[in-house]
């Protein structure tokens, strides 16, 4: 074998791992295996002294910060913690901690570890100053906006907490609201996030704290890295929470490493069930004077270890692949399995994505497939297990037309899914009409599927807008419909013609538009008419919404159905209300940004501003005539006074808040 050869290979191919997992938050590959591509590297490293590089990623933690947010320096830095993945490494790294003590190790506290995003928490006289990211463990990102749209966070510390206070904890996004993100990703047609720590990184480091604040992150704090001296990692923890951060309740103290042991295997299959996603448990020995004696190695501290579980993956077979029609056409394939358990469920069905996937992995009925929980969440098939059969089947022929309807399954030029062509396929209506009546659109209580079911099935139903024109004499006469329930899914409807314009766009189903887009796209508009006759360009500088998303809304408001539904909804009474930044005000007609640190979270000035009558947008674009601009204000200040557009510092835009006038506008 070429050593150095396989050495620069796994060098890179780390580099590029590590890359987009820690910088973009797009990981490639499962942690496992970049976990086994690390180890390769050490293990040739150590067998080959001469071939250490100090820039090796074994030698290296994370990656380095984006650019989006100002640069915060770590001192000392963030280092990240060696791995086990078994008893027997276990009681290795027990033995090397014995021997560098010159006593017996142990004891030792073992607390989850939680699928996250380290960040680094700096108070000052018990307040909040500064908040940052891990990055690469030398240089993090400066998100103390973002961190104070956490709930969890604690703004001011409590009684006891000395005047500088410096502390090292995870946010994540708690499963329950990664699942229910990426319905919502689904349902608007934009990627999934890959797991709950990609989820939570994308979700901390955004420009709008609002955002921010309604992912529903979480945080639990774990390490005291200023402030006190405890004598050991379980008494840290207790000061941690008596100045009232939130700290990680479960948590076990061992004697022995042959306790830890058991926690490991104990704790194993208990993890599905936690609210949030764990990939293992950090082992930390207990006496922090004999951890900070022991040192680190230029990248872990020798007196922790961070033991991994194995990823979640079984061996079933494919018995069939099942393509469902969703509300956009998009025909996304299933695949159904022999029942196999996985992550403490059984799982019968798994995703496959789209037809590329299918084709580049030669996956064919009646293979034995790899699956496993992405994210520890959603089934998918990974692989082919190949067998002497393999080559006998025929490979799968994805459909080209709609197997609901018939008609011509089209796939556009850069799209990776097939739609079908047909307006009025059946399916395409049974899931618009569920869409519809979701939280996130119109908000219909009682429009489930089995009542939208029995109006298509009943033929009451043919296109969205029937909805709008149904009795309660209608619904009376379905089955499990009485007079009470047909009652009170009219009365729903009839609240549904008074949504925000918002939801009413949301609910109109146009690929790439979700609730955010929607907004963005009411308060620029601000009436369907308005939306339906802007042009391209118009369209594309409403922020956040781009040329693709455009092109959406054009072939959506100028094709049949949008023209049919532009005009006809006004006609059923649906008059959808103008969002604030259409109202009147002392800013109204401002299209304001807000830049640079503000003394108040961004969403809170982005929501003043609402209500002053001003439409709120996140980018400088030639649409923007106010701009907003805090502490350390950058490229978005530059480029507003690059285009001569009016800026206010958040003391002037607080004047004009208070005396509720247009003074100092003009």
């Amino acid at each position: 074998m070429d050593v150095a050869g396989r050495v620069a290979e796994l060098r890179d191919t780390l580099r590029r791992l590590a890359a987009a997992y820690y910088v973009e938050d797009q990981p490639e590959v499962p942690d496992a295996v970049y976990d086994s591509l690390m180890r390769e590297l050490l293990e040739l490293e150590e067998r080959h002294p001469e071939l250490y590089e100090p820039d090796s990623p074994t030698q290296r933690v994370g990656g380095a910060p984006r650019g989006d947010f100002r640069a915060v320096t770590h001192r000392p830095p963030l280092l990240s913690l060696a791995n086990a993945m078994d008893a027997e490494e276990l009681l290795a790294f027990d033995g090397r901690v014995a021997q560098a003590a010159g006593a017996p190790a142990g004891p030792y506290v073992v607390e989850p570890k939680i699928d996250g995003l380290t960040v680094v928490l700096h108070y000052e006289r018990g307040v909040l100053r500064l908040g940052a990211t891990r990055g690469d463990g030398q240089t993090g990102e400066d998100v103390t906006e973002n961190l104070r749209a956490i709930a969890d966070l604690p703004k001011r510390l409590g009684p006891g907490a000395p005047d500088r206070v410096e502390v090292r904890g995870e946010v994540y996004l708690p499963v329950s609201r990664f699942q229910e993100l990426n319905r919502q990703r689904a349902a608007e047609g934009k990627p999934l996030f890959q797991n709950p720590r990609n989820a939570a990184a994308g979700s901390l480091r955004q420009q709008d704290a609002g955002v921010t604040a309604s992912r529903g992150l979480g945080l639990y704090c774990y390490e005291l890295r200023l402030g006190a001296e405890p004598s050991r990692q379980s008494d840290a923890l207790e000061l941690l929470a008596q100045w009232g951060l939130p700290v990680n309740p479960l948590r076990w103290r061992c004697d022995t490493i042959t306790d830890v042991i058991a926690v490991t295997q104990e704790f194993a299959p208990r993890r599905d069930a936690l609210p949030y996603a764990v990939d293992g448990l950090v082992v930390k020995l207990d006496d922090l004077a004999i951890a900070r004696r022991l040192g680190a190695t230029q990248k872990a501290p020798r007196a922790q270890i961070a033991f991994k579980f194995p990823a979640d993956e079984a061996a079933t077979e494919l018995l069939a692949i099942e393509v469902q029609v969703g509300r956009t056409g998009a025909l996304t394939p299933t695949a159904v399995l022999a029942p196999v358990r996985l992550a403490g469920t059984t799982v019968q069905r798994a995703s496959l994505h789209n037809e590329d996937l299918i084709r580049d992995r030669d996956i064919r009925v009646g293979d034995t497939v790899r699956v496993r929980k992405a994210g520890e969440i959603i089934p998918e098939v990974i692989g082919v297990v190949q067998d002497d059969a393999h080559l006998l089947r025929p490979p799968y022929a994805f459909p080209t037309v709609c197997p609901v309807c018939g008609a011509e399954a089209v796939r556009r030029e850069g799209e990776a899914v097939r739609r079908c062509a047909n307006p009025s396929c059946p399916a395409k209506l049974r899931e618009w009409l569920l869409h519809l009546g979701s939280r996130a659109a119109l908000d219909i209580d009682g429009l489930g599927p089995y009542a939208v079911d029995m109006l298509l099935e009943r033929g009451l139903v043919r296109e969205p807008e029937d909805l709008f024109r149904l009795s309660a004499d209608d619904l009376a006469g379905l089955p499990r419909f009485g007079e009470k329930s047909a009652g009170k899914l009219v009365e729903e409807l009839a609240a549904a013609r008074g949504r925000p314009l918002a939801k009413v766009l949301v609910a109109l189903g146009i690929p790439h538009v979700g609730e955010r887009s929607a907004q963005a796209l009411a308060e620029r508009f601000g009436s369907l008419q308005a939306l339906g006759a802007a042009n391209g360009e118009e369209l594309a500088e409403v922020a956040g919404i781009g040329e693709t998303t455009a092109e959406e809304i054009l072939r959506f408001v100028e094709g049949p159905v949008g023209r049919r539904l532009l005009r006809t909804l006004p006609e059923l009474g649906f008059r959808p209300e103008a969002p604030t930044g259409t109202a009147a005000g002392p800013l109204a007609g401002e299209v304001v940004v807000f830049t640079g640190k503000l003394s108040q979270p961004r969403s809170e000035a982005q929501a003043l501003a609402r209500s002053l009558g001003a439409t709120v947008e996140s980018d400088v674009t030639r649409r923007t005539t106010l701009v907003v601009a805090g502490e350390d204000a950058g490229q978005k200040l530059d480029k507003a006074r690059s285009l001569a557009i009016k800026t206010l510092s958040e003391a002037e835009f607080g004047a004009i808040a208070g005396a509720g006038s247009r003074k100092g506008l003009t």
